[in-house]
């Protein structure tokens, strides 16, 4: 089937449910549907269309005439997945697989094949993994064999020599209960790293932002590191970390997250929560927005809603990124960079050309110089693990023997400050 074994030719549908209350302009969200098929490298998307739906057939999905109309299209153009935007159940599945003679998977499963593509380190391996047999355990142990590719990784996405996990409820469970574990160990690990790191003095800038808005660009133009960054949904999924010098201002670690989406079903959110906990440790956060999207609104919304479901408050700073203005008509970007210059807290600029990246830098550098007090402690004799971890990050102005200890008089940001209270 199809005409290049490397690719699986593939076929978009959004279904656009009349009587859905919630719901979005059709042809924005099958665009977004078609860019999570672009971000499988190994997919060919060779069509897609908007499919108007009146009323959800609990069966089929479709109608008996839609049904047959799309199946001549989906065998004309030799399909051999359909990639359906939205929630379908295991019964509509195996019909419309039985009627169009084709792979299918729902907008999860889309999501999970593209996790799993892109999980890099133990943990995100893990998540991903739970995530799917969670996914698989509400459809009844469903075989993932639809992709048929070579590719390491994980047992259950299915390819040549894999064994299906043929199970009923009770084995997925007892392999969650055994994934869960591994999890906990490999959290504790990282934990152990994240106190690890507390005891370096850097501030811990995050990027986050809905997919696709472009922070893998940013990363990569402020640190010089080679992140995947292309114009695909999900480009990145574990956090990258790497230590950039801000002129005039600290040195501070800039951490990338994985991108927000719009209806992430919730078991996905939670199991990628771990992943977007380095967001937890940040000093700043920077939401990185795609202006040039037309519902950048509503995105932010989303992120926003995401972030204080972390437990990001509004006690953290945060700034707001307008990014891609380089792709504005010059009369709207103008508007655009006059609203961001009327608010402290937002910046306009473009990740490609570069405009409006030292004035963000600025003010990151800024907010991090406020953030340090001068103060005078005494530290008893005995205490000379604190008094050597003073020194090492370099707080230490001026030191004195007293009757009671130490006296130092330091100069330190509120978050070495935590940090030296935690030791």
């Amino acid at each position: 089937m199809g005409d290049d074994p490397e690719f699986t030719r593939a076929w978009v549908l959004h279904p656009d449910i009349k009587s859905d209350k919630d719901r979005r302009d059709a042809t924005l969200a099958l665009a977004e549907a078609v860019s999570l098929a672009h971000a499988l490298p190994e997919l060919k998307v060779v069509g897609e269309e908007v499919v108007p739906l009146p009323k959800v057939r609990s069966g089929m999905l479709f109608g008996s005439g839609k049904i047959e109309e799309l199946g001549q299209r989906i065998t004309a153009a030799d399909v051999e997945l359909v990639l359906i935007d939205g929630p379908v159940t295991p019964v509509q599945q195996r019909n419309l697989e039985k009627a169009w003679k084709v792979k299918l998977l729902d907008r999860t499963g889309l999501i999970l094949e593209i996790f799993s593509d892109r999980a890099a380190t133990r943990e995100g391996v893990l998540q991903v993994e739970m995530a799917a047999l969670s996914y698989q355990r509400t459809r009844l142990v469903r075989a993932w064999t639809h992709l048929e590719r070579q590719r390491g990784g994980l047992g259950f996405v299915g390819g040549p020599g894999e064994t299906q996990i043929e199970a009923d409820r009770r084995a997925i469970d007892t392999q969650l209960v055994r994934l869960r574990r591994q999890l906990e160990k490999v959290v504790k690990t990282r934990s152990l790293h994240r106190e690890a790191r507390a005891k370096v003095p850097y501030p811990i800038v995050a990027l986050v932002g809905y997919t696709n808005a472009g922070k893998s660009t940013l990363f990569n133009r402020l640190t010089g590191a080679e992140v995947m960054a292309k114009d695909m949904l999900f480009a990145t999924l574990d956090p990258t970390m790497r230590r950039v010098e801000l002129e005039n201002g600290p040195e501070v670690i800039l951490s990338d997250t994985v991108g927000f989406i719009s209806d992430l079903p919730t078991e996905l959110v939670a199991s990628f929560r771990a992943t977007l906990e380095e967001v937890l440790a940040a000093d700043i956060v920077l939401h990185v927005r795609d202006i040039s999207h037309p519902e950048t609104e509503a995105q932010a919304e989303d992120v926003a809603t995401i972030l204080t479901d972390l437990g990001v408050g509004t006690d953290r700073v945060q700034f707001e990124v307008w990014n891609k203005i380089d792709l504005l008509p010059e009369e709207e970007a103008a508007a655009v960079r006059a609203r961001a210059e009327r608010d402290e807290n937002v910046f306009a600029l473009s990740a490609i050309t570069g405009e409006g990246i030292d004035g963000l830098l600025e003010h990151v550098a800024q907010a991090l110089q406020g953030a340090v007090i001068t103060e005078t402690l005494v530290l008893p004799y005995a205490e000379g693990r604190k008094r050597a971890w003073l020194f090492e990050q370099d707080v230490v102005e001026d030191e004195r023997q007293g009757e009671a200890g130490f006296e130092f008089d330091l100069r330190w940001t509120a978050v070495q400050k935590a940090r030296f209270d935690g030791l």
